[in-house]
């Protein structure tokens, strides 16, 4: 089981390696999509918070969205991710972030939902259908957002793709805000480390947990092979 678990680990490393060495560059990307602006809402993947600072990676993130936000670029924000590895809720804390950014407080949207990527799509993704939004973006570094690409064709989500460009990222005044974190805490908290084996994590990374509306189900291969999930 343990060699098993090894070689499906490296598989999957590859397979996401792969998507981001053959991707179109962060600048290409936003070139292509950046025409289809104003945007309904962009969605923010989240990042573990430790309680007192936030890392590299949220930063890009909040940043990123505040950029975009600022510019015009979108009207909305919707910030995802559950208390997955530490007892703060991460879309919360960037919601915090990006209020303290000066993005007012009625156009931030949070799912508190997801605990992987394919869940920060698609959870947010249903966040935005039911406030009616149409034209949506994934924003975040170009990683993660490779990684997606796979999963957003694969389902034919209507989402573009809006990368972080990290040299836009540094002519920005990148200052920490202060926030105070407290009413992001989850309480009886459990990390997932404690609730899900290594495998089981990589299950969750490929959407094998996601609870379906069968409305997005689009074919009856999907239906076939999803639908036991549908809630």
């Amino acid at each position: 089981m343990k060699v098993v678990s090894v070689i499906t680990l490296l598989i999957a490393t590859v397979l996401v390696s792969g998507c981001f060495i053959f991707s179109p560059s962060a600048g290409k990307t936003n070139r292509k999509y950046l025409p289809n602006a104003p945007y309904d809402a962009i969605i923010v993947p989240g990042v573990p918070f430790d309680g007192k600072h936030w890392s590299e990676a949220m930063q890009n993130r909040v940043q990123w969205s505040s950029y975009l936000y600022k510019k015009g670029i979108t009207k909305n924000i919707i910030y995802s991710g559950s208390a997955v590895y530490t007892e703060y809720e991460e879309a919360k804390i960037m919601a915090l972030y990006g209020e303290a950014l000066g993005i007012p407080k009625e156009h931030i949207f949070t799912d508190p939902r997801a605990e992987h990527t394919t869940e920060n799509v698609y959870y947010s993704y249903r966040v935005a259908k039911k406030h009616g939004f149409k034209k949506i973006a994934l924003a975040t570094d170009p990683f993660q957002l490779n990684g997606m690409r796979k999963f957003i064709k694969k389902f034919d989500f209507p989402i573009d793709l809006l990368p972080i460009i990290k040299d836009t990222l540094l002519k920005q005044d990148l200052t920490e805000p202060t926030i105070d974190p407290s009413s992001a805490k989850r309480a009886n908290f459990v990390s997932i480390v404690d609730r899900q084996s290594k495998w089981q994590r990589l299950r969750g990374t490929f959407g094998q947990y996601i609870c379906w509306k069968e409305e997005d189900l689009k074919t009856k291969h999907l239906r076939k092979k999803y639908g036991n999930r549908i809630e």
